[in-house]
């Protein structure tokens, strides 16, 4: 899924080339999963988050599709969305043989015509979408009754920080979700292969 680059953040680029970041986006350890023990901490944390039988799951931003992969590993269908061509391609080769079908487009407009979800599941999206609270109408207009937001969302950067703070994204929630509730996640390292300081969090909020 497409994440902040931290350096990025760091240096005030506004704009980021995701074709040129795929190259190497797997090498951040929350992004490719490569040590098993941040692979089991988000599966951990994404069992919870999900529904417990099969689930019809809308991965926007998808990136290399590393969360896409544990999801359809729980036994659910995932559909994956990314803008960036060169995540598309890694995604579609890291989902080969699952339930699952990965798809080139625009998180805020995803492409699945009338097709509705379970779960849309969001990583780290929301912060770089210019009207976040026009995407988050849209996508719940993809959700089946019932079905339920996943958002991990945060806050980064020292000098000029970038994200959006837990209390907003419950507030843009709050019009369109029966409940939203929040789960810290700055305090687990092994999400992110080291102990970090900023604001990172989760909102799972049904609608």
């Amino acid at each position: 899924m497409t994440h902040v680059n931290e350096d990025t953040v760091a240096a005030g680029a506004p704009e980021v080339d995701w074709d040129a970041e795929a190259r190497a986006f797997d090498d951040q350890p929350d992004h490719g999963l490569r040590d098993p023990r941040t692979r089991a901490a988000w599966a951990a944390r994404l069992r919870s988050w999900l529904p417990g039988g099969p689930a019809d799951v809308l991965d926007l931003g998808c990136g290399t599709g590393s969360l896409s992969l544990l999801a359809a590993e729980q036994g659910h269908r995932v559909t994956g969305v990314d803008s960036s061509p060169a995540m598309v391609e890694r995604a579609r080769a890291k989902l080969a043989g699952w339930h699952a079908v990965v798809l080139h487009g625009e998180a805020a407009a995803p492409p699945v015509g009338e097709q509705r979800f379970d779960v849309v599941l969001v990583r780290h999206v929301l912060w770089a979408l210019p009207e976040p609270h026009r995407a988050l109408r849209r996508w719940r207009d993809l959700l089946r009754p019932g079905g339920r937001f996943v958002l991990v969302e945060g806050v980064w950067g020292r000098l000029h920080p970038v994200g959006v703070p837990a209390a907003r994204l419950t507030e843009l929630l709050a019009p369109l979700s029966t409940d939203a509730r929040v789960e810290r996640l700055t305090d687990d390292p092994l999400l992110w292969g080291r102990a970090v300081e900023d604001e990172r969090y989760a909102v799972v909020a049904t609608v």
